[in-house]
């Protein structure tokens, strides 16, 4: 979910006059720039703001949208003093805000150090309550770092000279809606285009502040789009709290879903089903077969089960085995890439770890050719064989076959022997990512090894409540992929 795009267009409505419904009765934005004209000629007679030249006139070239009828075109510093000075008692109190204070967000309360102000008027931005504050150098200016002074001492500041503050003459532009200008992709798109200075240090400039050209309602309009904006971003951000929450729910619940599974928790047995010991020896039955046929090689015996090692209890009907006890393990291998004879005009896929995606492998990036098979030690592994990642940040990444393939070496697969269904061996695979990854061992390159995965401990269920299992892991799973889909692709 775009949060930040999301909130621009909100902010692009809202300036253009498509927010808010326009009402008949405001006070037209040109008896509002009159009065504000008015108000500024007043404190120029009182000394209180020095007369600016004349901003130049503002042409239709320069108008990037249609604006209702009641509204008006104005430079920013038509409207706003830019950059004001205070006049403040030396031995007052007052507020000392540096740059690190300076939170960024759509509108802000901060906190702020307290001074006299004879200690901080000279050599700094000065600023009073209800002021904007506009970030000018970069990365702050584009990273939209622009807040509304609030809650200052004695109502006055001073601070950070990284900042052009925006002044509205009494108010008669509400501060809130300058900020949402001041937050518009349009306005930093502007800023960005104008920068001056030396790479890492380029600079809005106060003139580009004083000349913007902003769309001006009429105040009370002003009010109901800065509580529109208020209103819609609470929404949002509450939307996107509550997604990630809802995200994290369903992570942690797709990993309570395959404890649950494994343990034997998820499923109801069923006395009818040929119990795991039965199963076990028709496994052993038939890799003794397997061996002496010469399909697979004889490996050295494993180490007995011992209670210590048995995380859990499981059900009765079910047995603690070996992972190599279930089903013929072996590596893959790297062909020489100095030998164009492996690779060239390769027909046979040549799976790498990166091509793991925690489902189904149905073609490769790589391919090699049958005399790498009959030269090197790399592994033809069947459809239906689980692989898993060894080495690096990939461990304990998954795969189940849809075609035939080799791997590299940093793939482990498993052929599962008859009465082991494939996704019951991955689903119980995945829930012990995080314990294998635990166990790998290493520096730059940690890794697992093949003689760690098959000396691993197994729950072995019948075959008929494997299915079971992962019917219903199948069918959870689908809803979980579902929800978090439609929470992270919603605008």
């Amino acid at each position: 979910m775009d949060i930040q795009g999301l909130k621009d267009k909100i902010l692009q409505l809202a300036i253009q006059g498509k927010l808010v419904a326009q009402d008949p009765n405001d006070e037209p934005a040109s008896v509002l720039l009159e009065r504000i004209k008015e108000e500024k000629e007043k404190l120029i007679k009182e000394g209180k703001i020095k007369k600016q030249k004349p901003l130049p006139e503002i042409t239709e070239e320069e108008k990037p949208f249609e604006i209702p009828e009641i509204w008006e075109w104005v430079r920013m510093g038509e409207v706003a003093i830019i950059n004001p000075r205070n006049s403040f008692e030396d031995d007052k109190q007052a507020s000392f805000v540096p740059m690190a204070l300076i939170e960024e967000g759509f509108k802000n309360n901060h906190t702020s150090e307290i001074k006299l102000w004879k200690d901080i008027k000279k050599g700094f931005t000065h600023f009073a309550e209800n002021d904007v504050a506009v970030a000018k150098i970069t990365p702050c200016f584009e990273n939209r770092k622009s807040v509304i002074m609030r809650n200052l001492v004695n109502g006055i500041g001073a601070g950070t000279t990284e900042l052009h503050i925006i002044r509205s003459i009494n108010r008669l532009v509400a501060p809130e809606y300058i900020l949402s200008i001041c937050k518009t992709d349009r306005f930093i798109k502007d800023g960005v285009s104008t920068y001056t200075g030396t790479a890492g240090q380029q600079r809005i400039s106060k003139d580009f502040i004083m000349n913007y050209l902003i769309p001006l309602p009429p105040l009370a309009e002003q009010k109901r789009i800065v509580a529109k904006v208020d209103e819609l971003f609470a929404l949002i951000d509450e939307l996107d709290s509550n997604k990630e929450e809802l995200l994290e729910v369903i992570n942690l619940t797709r990993n309570q879903v395959l404890q649950l599974a494994i343990q034997g928790k998820l499923v109801d047995q069923d006395p009818n089903d040929e119990p795991a010991s039965v199963l076990l020896e028709k496994i052993n039955k038939e890799r003794d077969k397997l061996i002496k046929e010469g399909k697979i090689k004889k490996q050295k015996p494993l180490p007995e089960i011992t209670e210590e090692e048995k995380p859990f209890e499981i059900p009765e009907g079910w047995e603690w085995v070996r992972l190599g006890d279930i089903g013929d393990w072996g590596a893959g291998a790297t062909p020489k890439r100095s030998n164009p004879n492996y690779y060239e005009n390769g027909t046979i896929p040549w799976i790498k770890t990166g091509e793991l995606n925690d489902g189904y492998i149905k073609h490769s990036e790589e391919y090699i050719t049958e005399e790498a098979i009959k030269e090197t030690s790399v592994r033809m592994n069947k459809i239906g064989d689980v692989l898993i990642a060894m080495y690096g940040a990939t461990i304990g990444k998954l795969g189940i076959l849809e075609i035939e393939a080799t791997t590299n070496q940093a793939c482990c697969a498993c052929t599962p022997f008859n009465g082991v269904f494939n996704r019951y061996l991955f689903y119980y695979l995945l829930s012990q990512r995080e314990n294998l990854k635990n166990m790998s061992e290493g520096g730059a390159q940690p890794n697992i090894s093949k003689e760690k995965i098959v000396n691993y401990i197994f729950p072995l269920p019948p075959l008929e409540e494997q299915k079971r299992i992962v019917k219903k892991v199948d069918s959870i799973m689908n809803m979980l992929d579902e929800l978090e889909n439609e929470l992270t692709t919603k605008n």
